[in-house]
């Protein structure tokens, strides 16, 4: 098992990682993902573990469910104990993000995952990740 300082949300059945610094917006984007339908699965401290062929994230059961909204403290959400991740998004400034990107992965645990660099704080980063799961189960 993995701890990593990142953010975790479902869209549907699929776990979509939030990878970045403190204050790149992990957080603030999941926010958004979660006021869209989204289901929170970890935010701030991710589990990850390999079991079955998948990579599967959870949250530690001191925060289960809980998501800091900065400014305003943190709050209890619905939330999943488990999913599989099927995307990982590393959040990044806006002028590290190439305009046409090569495909891009990263291995977890023997896994090989489609890897993206989003700027979390443009209003368009939820369809972007949406788009990318859409694409990703074709």
């Amino acid at each position: 098992m993995k701890l990593l300082h990142a953010t975790c949300i479902a869209i549907g059945q699929f776990g979509v990682l939030l990878r970045g610094p403190s204050g790149s917006g992990k957080s603030d984007l999941a926010l958004r993902l979660i006021d869209e339908g989204a289901i929170l699965v970890a935010d701030d401290q991710v589990y990850l573990k390999s079991i079955d062929g998948e990579l599967l994230a959870s949250s530690h059961n001191k925060i289960a469910g809980k998501i800091e909204i900065r400014g305003c403290g943190i709050f209890d959400f619905p939330f999943l104990k488990a999913i599989a991740i099927k995307l990982i998004i590393d959040l990044e400034e806006r002028n590290n993000i190439p305009r046409l990107p090569e495909t891009d992965s990263c291995n977890i645990f023997g896994h090989r995952l489609p890897l993206y660099r989003l700027y979390a704080f443009d209003i368009s980063s939820p369809i972007k990740i949406r788009t990318l799961l859409n694409n990703l189960v074709k």
